[in-house]
């Protein structure tokens, strides 16, 4: 018969003690696991760009990709209605002045030369007729002037005369007073005929400056119809490369239409793409570099587009010195502008996704240079490969370049 086994309250109250310890022991051990930090990880040295902090100057310089424009482009466009009938000169030919690149036709516009032609010419021939006319009217008046002022030249004598004989009682006295009145009649009509000698002189001048108008306008209307017809046989009026002819024989073209662009291939500048948030200390008369990949060259910053476009603003860069081999019109080139040269700043390389004014995480190398903390950097003025240190390192810390966003949850690492 089995016997019902008997605990003792003491053992029991020590094994629930032993439970309790246990319990408490697993809680802190947890509580001191969840509160260890991470290990630092292994970062390969060799695969991190690692610069140290300087004091000194630092160049400013703002960077874009951009491409070489001809300063003189020209686009010579239609004067007149017309049909290609020929292009002589193909895209990518060296052309003069004077080269006749498109021919163009129109009967109806030579037609019409021909007819303000010969308006032209009957206005001209009018012109002269009038004048011919006017000037023998003129020296019919003159004529006419010139025998009333005679007659009164001797009216006026013989009433001298005739007023002398009267005083000597050798003639009446009514013979001198007929004569007085002859000689004032001829006075009034001397002095009338002289007004309208000067009026008729006058209107011979108007007459004939109408006249002339008239003819000048038949010839400007002649002129520009027969500039027209040569205008017919396009040429690009500069010495230059034609880069263009976006026409086709046979094609009918409108007044104003593109018919062909020329450009100097010698006389370029550069057109740089500017990030918008660094084109805000671009200023006119800066100096830039120009790289062709064949040679640098430098200019001058000569104009900024007000307006920015995709992201970027363009500037535009005035060459100076001889262009480097191979440049040419559309090449690709890199420039870089000089905004100002500081002195005795604290800098460093520019570290990824640096933002000028801002603070970045930056991990700075301990002494042994095996570890790296991360500390808060605060940010200044930036150049294209250098930024401005205000606060959070000294000259001759060494701090990591490069991406650490992989390592964000992490504020240490090592490096080997």
């Amino acid at each position: 018969m089995d016997r019902p086994r008997i605990v003792s309250p003491h053992r029991k109250r020590l094994k629930q003690a032993g439970y309790a310890g246990a319990g408490l022991a697993l809680l802190l051990v947890t509580l001191g696991l969840s509160r260890l930090k991470p290990a630092a990880p292994s970062v390969d040295r060799s695969g991190v760009l690692v610069d140290t902090v300087k004091r000194g100057p630092m160049l400013r310089e703002v960077r874009g990709l951009g491409t070489l424009v001809p300063e003189d482009i020209r686009w010579i466009s239609a004067t007149a209605d017309g049909r290609v009938e020929r292009i002589r000169v193909l895209a990518g030919t060296m052309v003069k002045a004077d080269t006749v690149i498109v021919e163009l036709s129109n009967p109806d516009l030579e037609l019409q030369a021909l007819d303000s032609e010969s308006q032209a010419r009957a206005a001209e021939a009018s012109y002269k007729e009038l004048q011919v006319r006017l000037k023998s009217q003129l020296l019919d008046q003159k004529a006419s002037a010139a025998r009333v002022q005679a007659d009164f030249e001797q009216a006026k004598m013989q009433a001298d005369t005739n007023g002398e004989l009267a005083r000597q009682g050798l003639i009446a006295d009514l013979t001198r007073k007929l004569s007085d009145v002859a000689a004032r009649e001829l006075g009034n009509r001397n002095s009338i005929e002289q007004e309208r000698l000067a009026i008729a002189s006058e209107a011979v001048d108007a007459q004939l400056a109408a006249q002339r108008a008239i003819l000048e306008q038949r010839q400007a209307e002649a002129r520009l119809r027969r500039s027209q017809v040569v205008a017919l046989a396009v040429k690009p009026g500069i010495a230059g490369m034609l880069q263009q002819v976006p026409v086709e024989q046979g094609q009918r073209v409108t007044v104003g239409t593109n018919l062909a662009r020329v450009a100097v291939p010698d006389r370029l500048k550069a057109v740089i793409r500017v990030p918008e948030t660094q084109a805000k200390d671009v200023q006119i008369g800066q100096t830039a570099t120009v790289d062709t990949r064949n040679g640098v060259v430098t200019g001058k910053v000569s104009r900024i587009d007000p307006a920015a476009q995709n992201g970027t603003v363009t500037v535009d860069v005035a060459l100076e010195g001889e262009l480097p081999q191979g440049a040419r019109p559309d090449l690709t080139v890199d420039g870089t502008i000089e905004l100002e040269r500081l002195t005795d700043i604290v800098y460093v390389g520019r570290p990824a996704q640096a933002q000028p004014g801002g603070t970045v995480g930056l991990f700075k190398l301990d002494p042994d240079g095996v570890g790296a903390t991360r500390v808060k950097v605060g940010l200044g003025r930036s150049s294209v490969s250098t930024i401005e240190v205000t606060s959070g390192l000294q000259p001759g810390d060494q701090v990591v370049l490069s991406d650490t966003s992989a390592w964000d949850a992490y504020d240490r690492i090592r490096l080997k």
